[in-house]
């Protein structure tokens, strides 16, 4: 799979539902209004976690697939991750200096990033031209911006 090819949508989610067993709807509340994801058994969330109404989560698409023109927007979510108070993400390729493909973020690890790979894995190896989910809050403002993360998932 092209990670990069993922697109976040960050909100809380308002409803749960669902008409079978291993298939479900969110209804995300964001800044931009109501967004619908449907998760099915292929949706990865990360760690595994139970979701519930009033979380903060990222809930990603895949850019390359159609979706129907209708509103509010429905798409499949391919992965969602829950978001901390302040917390912010970013999915990218980064190169062997650490810095996003697109120049948007420069990471520095640092002795409290916890790093593991999507299935929750001790990763100890170079992070360094890998696609990386990088979960932060503060960023310096240079140019680019840089921060010590949290957490780091490796998209192996």
């Amino acid at each position: 799979m092209n990670y990069l090819d993922l697109v976040p949508v960050t909100g809380v989610i308002m409803n749960i539902s669902g008409n079978d067993c291993c298939n479900q709807m969110i209804a995300l509340r964001t800044d931009d209004g109501v967004v619908n994801f449907f998760l099915t058994p292929e949706t990865h969330v990360v760690n595994s976690r139970m979701l519930r109404r009033g979380m903060r989560i990222a809930a990603f698409y895949d850019s390359t697939l159609p979706v129907p023109l209708i509103f509010p927007p429905q798409y499949n979510a391919v992965m969602i991750t829950i978001l901390g108070r302040n917390e912010q993400i970013a999915l990218n390729y980064f190169d062997s200096n650490l810095v996003a493909g697109d120049n948007s973020l420069q990471i520095n690890v640092g002795r409290n990033t916890v790093v593991r790979t999507l299935n929750g894995q001790t990763f100890s190896c170079g992070l360094g031209d890998r696609t990386l989910l990088v979960y932060y809050t503060a960023t310096t403002r240079s140019i680019p911006p840089q921060t010590t993360p949290e957490k780091i998932v490796v998209m192996c």
